[in-house]
């Protein structure tokens, strides 16, 4: 009878947990019932980066109407773009744990000058990052293995999404400062907004909806730079209103080169780390690519799916990040650590659960995007080697983040070098071509790595060098 009456109770308590979440309560991170914390950052940073994946998904779904060419396009300017955000994302991550860290200080006025800095940085970045992609989106699609047929109809593509490199980069590091400060209600809700408007505006603009033209696979790249711009909009009047006491007014709006010194410096730990995964999956897609159109869609879709899973766990984890630099502000190492473990049992759980399905119906989903058997295929075979994985890649997020939190950036970049580079690329190339494996040896490659990744990382976490906040 007692446990009857307890589950009201507790699915109750979870209603309101969830509630709050939603609302952007005001919430002390630093002290308290930890799951709570955990779950007033993590359910909001769950949906935010559901969204993030959404936008790759819904743009397959809709692009794959226009047949295997055009997914392939799609997937190279994908891999082009990873460097753009690869910068956004470790732009980010000092950006987090600065703010975490001088909000876990009670030092707001010196976070909103942190916030101001990441804009300028972000910006110049994107600028610098994104002219020589606007000017050079054919040649670079042909660099990357596209056939004459896919370079044709991706290169208005390319170019549109090169163009959008501001939106993208602030989109990431906005949100990271929000999260930072512990507004991850706020982070999420420019995600929702952005992906709204690309979900309606999508197939309005590929097929000619209404008296929309119809302007093809530029359409989808237009529908996504639209919801982008939208989100940054919205992230930028949030730090004027105010966030968790983060507010940004005009005497902030200078140069501080000491805080834009103190930035660069952790940001190379932190684009470092991303530069190195997302280069090597540049790397990865030149392997894939001289299997045919096939393969690279069956990929571009796989990943996709995959990603779905990934983002809203990379979300979970990110709130070891906030949890781990706010505590460590407050000079409360042990809750931190805590913080960290429980974040970790909770993403191994949620990616087990999709690991499940994505094994049971690998081919079911990639049969969403596409009916051509032969993609269908090549994608279920990603899906299901990759999946495998997911036993171990929960624990890998999180301790990157928890290292994240805390400053010590350069350990992800050392980690990302000897998985993603040492070992990934090396031997994904040798399963694939030399020993004859085709396709599933990169898959299987993946996999490898990123479970060493993991392994690897609990070890270094445990040696507890992270206790002492840089920053």
């Amino acid at each position: 009878m007692a446990s009857t009456d307890a589950r009201p109770g507790a699915l109750k308590r979870f209603g309101r947990l969830f509630r709050d979440a939603l609302s952007g309560e005001e919430h002390d991170f630093t002290k308290g019932d930890l799951r709570v914390g955990v779950g007033l950052l993590a359910i909001p940073m769950v949906l935010e980066m559901s969204m993030e994946s959404v936008f790759g998904v819904v743009d397959v779904f809709f692009v794959a109407r226009l047949g295997s060419d055009a997914v392939a396009a799609v997937g190279l300017t994908e891999a082009l773009l990873i460097l753009i955000y690869a910068i956004g994302f470790g732009l980010g991550v000092p950006a987090m744990s600065l703010v975490a860290q001088r909000v876990g200080e009670r030092r707001l006025d010196d976070a909103a000058v942190t916030a101001v800095q990441v804009v300028g940085i972000a910006l110049a970045i994107a600028v610098v990052l994104g002219v020589p992609g606007l000017l050079f989106a054919g040649q670079l699609l042909a660099m990357m293995g596209g056939s004459p047929e896919v370079v044709a109809m991706g290169t208005g593509y390319a170019t549109v999404m090169f163009l959008s490199a501001p939106s993208i980069v602030l989109l990431f590091t906005l949100g990271s400062v929000l999260r930072g400060a512990g507004d991850a209600a706020g982070a999420m809700r420019a995600l929702w907004l952005a992906n709204g408007i690309n979900i309606v505006l999508d197939p309005c603009l590929i097929f000619g909806l209404g008296p929309f033209p119809e302007l093809g696979l530029v359409g989808a790249a237009i529908a996504t730079t639209i919801g982008r711009s939208a989100g940054v909009l919205y992230q930028l009047a949030r730090l004027r209103s105010g966030a968790r006491g983060l507010v940004v007014r005009g005497h902030h709006l200078r140069v501080r080169p000491d805080v834009i010194r103190q930035l660069m410096k952790m940001s190379i730990g932190g684009i470092g780390q991303n530069l190195v995964e997302t280069a090597s999956w540049l790397l990865l897609i030149r392997i894939v690519s001289p299997f045919g159109s096939t393969v690279l869609a069956g990929y571009t879709i796989a990943l996709r799916v995959l990603v779905f899973a990934m983002m809203p766990a990379w979300g979970m984890a990110s709130a070891a990040a906030t949890l781990v630099g706010q505590n460590l502000g407050a000079g409360h190492p042990d809750r931190a650590e805590r913080a960290v473990w429980l974040c970790g049992w909770y993403v191994t759980a949620f990616l087990w659960a999709f690991a499940l399905g994505m094994l049971v119906f690998d081919h079911a989903l990639v049969a969403l995007f596409t009916s051509d058997p032969d993609v269908i295929a090549a994608g279920a075979d990603c899906i299901r080697i990759i999946a495998y994985g997911y036993v171990l890649y929960g624990w890998g997020m999180v301790m990157i983040q928890a290292f994240n939190g805390s400053g010590h950036t350069g350990v992800p970049l050392v980690l990302n070098v000897v998985c993603f580079w040492l070992v990934k690329l090396p031997l994904a190339y040798a399963l694939a071509v030399p020993l004859g494996h085709g396709p599933s040896g990169v898959w299987i490659a993946v996999t490898l790595a990123y479970v060493l990744s993991a392994v690897l990382g609990i070890v270094l976490f445990r040696r507890g060098g992270w206790r002492v906040a840089v920053g």
